[in-house]
């Protein structure tokens, strides 16, 4: 009679999967990767180009993913086997002629040298909090100074309104011929005197 006993399980890996995924230098990778914060676990994931895959199948090995992020390159090694490790796909596969692919890290460089040499230096920034401030006070000042303008014109207005009638009445008597004023009006203009000043 024979018994058979299951293998334990050391890791909650299955090791075999990851065995027979074969990971290798120039595959692009997605690694869900667990991260504990604060007692809650979250995933996050990172994607990039396997440049160097070490040790091969055995318990130990370790693969280096290259990302390039805001125009800055990462490189993070991960154990193939770890239990952080929550998942692993092979985004795409390319031929390469290397087993460690660490010339991209210059060919990345120069790159980025050469995309620099073709760039403008500009000046452009966000404003300060003082910039802020002293920027609204600006606009306040300004609409208190319109408001102020805006009420003189208001009192311009009206005192014209008010001075109307009395104009129109001094126009009249300038029109009015000379038949119909006063015989003493008439006497006080041709002498130059005014008939009070005769009293």
């Amino acid at each position: 009679m024979t018994v058979q006993i299951a293998p334990a399980q050391i890791s909650p890996v299955n090791v075999e999967e990851r065995k027979n995924l074969g990971v290798k230098a120039g595959d692009t990778v997605r690694v869900h990767q667990k991260i504990q914060e604060k007692g809650k676990t979250r995933i996050q994931i990172f994607e990039g180009l396997v440049i160097a895959q070490k040790h091969g199948t055995e318990a130990g090995g370790t693969m280096t993913v290259r990302a390039t992020m805001s125009g800055v390159g990462v490189e993070k090694i991960f154990p193939i086997y770890s239990p952080l490790i929550d998942k692993i796909e092979i985004v795409r596969r390319s031929k390469v002629r290397r087993a460690k692919l660490y010339y991209i890290r210059e060919k990345v460089a120069r790159e980025i040298r050469r995309q620099l040499r073709n760039m403008k230096l500009v000046s452009i920034a966000t404003e300060s909090e003082k910039e802020q401030s002293d920027r609204a006070e600006k606009e306040a000042q300004e609409a208190e100074e319109k408001a102020k303008a805006v009420e003189a014109e208001k009192a311009e207005a009206d005192t014209a309104v008010e001075e109307a009638p009395e104009v129109a009445q001094e126009e009249e008597k300038e029109s009015t011929p000379e038949e119909e004023k006063k015989p003493e009006e008439v006497a006080s203009e041709t002498e130059g005197e005014s008939p009070e000043e005769k009293k």
